[in-house]
């Protein structure tokens, strides 16, 4: 008869479930139908930058020493690590909830009902012996151990976990993430300040030159050969660039403090080759395929893992549609006296409990949140396609800029060539009176900007290739 009882039950429950989960909305699978192309340019070859460790990609020890004191102080790759703690924990915390929930409590308390309630009129008959009424004053003692289960039936706490565990997974590719691009701004800062320390050299060498023409001048307007306009013209010409030197020495104080800033520290004087900028010039530069920047960029890994952690919030998001199954037990003692409290088995509690839950009517709230959670997986799907699309076209731009920078260098440095030779020739010809002295000025000036846009244009070549090197997915590892 029992067994007939419990087959009745298990059927019962068997269809109610049935017909519950029957109304739980299906999931639209989602996958990203995003295609790289083939190749950056025309070559395929499969070697890139993205391998070669950071510490052998850059050459100068200087910056070598900078990167690593900054991978071991900066805040922001400090903060990033607090956030890696923070979904490990959030790991332990899912993990937990699969388990069951053991405590233990005790207590005490006293009551006293009123004689002419239902419950009072009872307990004026009670005796526990014969003779021996119920106290009045009721007291009440307990010692007992609990525990709760939720049990998993549809996997909704372990697709909680197992997306716990995806972005643990993508805070650590966003660390790495961190990493590439601090490698980068750090050498961007430096290249930076090597092309500041360069231009200073040349003003300074500008106005040794142009200070040498004006004492000529003013030599010529004793001889009657030039006036004091050319001498006032040649003087605001030498004041023009002290007044740049000072710009630049600005610029270099605020780079320097700029690097100090990534490595947490306060100001200081960056150590550094300051001829070192021309060894600097980056040889062929490999890109490898896009392909795999699939596997090199930490962005695109991180777009990845949240996307997954997306999807399984979904199934959990349908899993609240589905009944819940709770079960609770507790074992221990009770009694209105405390030296009855561990008389067995008269003082003796125990309990078992299954529960079966399941939202029938207003599930509002459920479907609310299920929605949310596909259109959270539609945004992480958008963003790991845009995040792709990015990287590429970084990849593309700083290839290009490299190329036409590499061009663009190479004339320059023919104009710079061009200019020298004509500062000669052009404090020849005003020494001879065959040039006047705007001529002269002229040149000096053409050749001072020229020299600088050499070295601005060398500079943005440098940084263009760490730039390559970071959109390839390099320096994390």
């Amino acid at each position: 008869m029992i067994k007939l009882k419990i087959t009745q039950y298990a059927i019962l429950l068997g269809l109610c479930l049935a017909v519950i989960s029957c109304k739980a909305p299906d999931i639209k699978s989602v996958n990203s139908t995003a295609a790289l192309p083939e190749a950056f340019a025309s070559s395929k070859d499969t070697a890139t930058l993205a391998t070669v460790q950071w510490h052998n990609f850059f050459k100068d020890k200087n910056l070598v020493d900078l990167i690593e004191v900054a991978l071991q102080n900066n805040q922001e790759l400090a903060i990033t690590l607090q956030e890696i703690e923070i979904a490990k924990n959030d790991i332990r915390v899912r993990k937990g909830a699969l388990l069951p929930t053991v405590g233990i409590g005790a207590g005490a308390g006293v009551e006293k009902v009123g004689r002419y309630t239902s419950q009072g009129a009872g307990d004026a008959s009670t005796e526990i012996t014969p003779g021996q009424e119920f106290p009045e004053a009721l007291q009440d003692y307990k010692l007992a151990a609990y525990a709760h289960w939720e049990v998993d039936i549809w996997k909704k706490l372990r697709n909680s976990k197992k997306a716990a565990i995806s972005r643990y997974l993508a805070t650590v590719e966003g660390k790495n993430f961190v990493i590439t691009n601090l490698i980068a701004e750090i050498a961007s800062s430096y290249y930076e300040l090597l092309a500041y320390d360069n231009q200073l050299e040349i003003v300074k060498q500008s106005i040794a030159i142009q200070k040498n023409a004006l004492e000529i001048v003013k030599i010529q307007k004793e001889a009657a050969r030039a006036t004091e306009l050319a001498v006032q013209k040649f003087e605001a010409e030498v004041l023009t660039s002290s007044s740049m030197e000072f710009d630049i020495l600005q610029k270099i104080k605020e780079t320097e403090n700029k690097i100090n800033f990534l490595l947490a520290r306060y100001p200081q004087e960056i150590k550094r080759d300051k001829t070192s900028l021309v060894s600097a010039l980056p040889s062929q530069l490999k890109a490898g395929i896009p392909s795999q920047l699939l596997a090199n960029r930490p962005d695109i890994k991180q777009a990845e893992l949240e996307l997954e952690a997306a999807k399984l919030d979904v199934k959990v998001a349908r899993a609240e549609f589905y009944p819940s199954l709770d079960i609770s037990a507790s074992v221990g003692w009770n009694a209105f006296k405390s030296s009855y409290l561990f008389k067995t088995p008269e003082s003796l509690l125990y309990s078992l409990v299954g529960d079966v839950a399941a939202p029938l009517i207003n599930r509002n709230a459920i479907k609310a949140e299920f929605k949310s959670a596909n259109s959270r997986q539609l945004q992480a799907l958008y963003n790991y396609e845009k995040t792709i699309l990015n990287a590429y076209l970084e990849v593309v731009n700083q290839l290009s800029k490299v190329d036409n920078l590499q061009k663009s260098f190479s004339l320059k440095t023919q104009r710079v060539g061009a200019l020298d030779r004509s500062i000669s020739v052009s404090n020849d010809l005003f020494k001879s009176a065959r040039a006047d002295y705007f001529e002269v000025l002229m040149t000096q000036r053409d050749a001072l900007e020229a020299k600088l846009e050499l070295v601005d244009t060398q500079k943005e070549l440098i940084n263009a290739s760490v730039y390559v090197y970071r959109d390839l997915g390099g320096g994390w590892k």
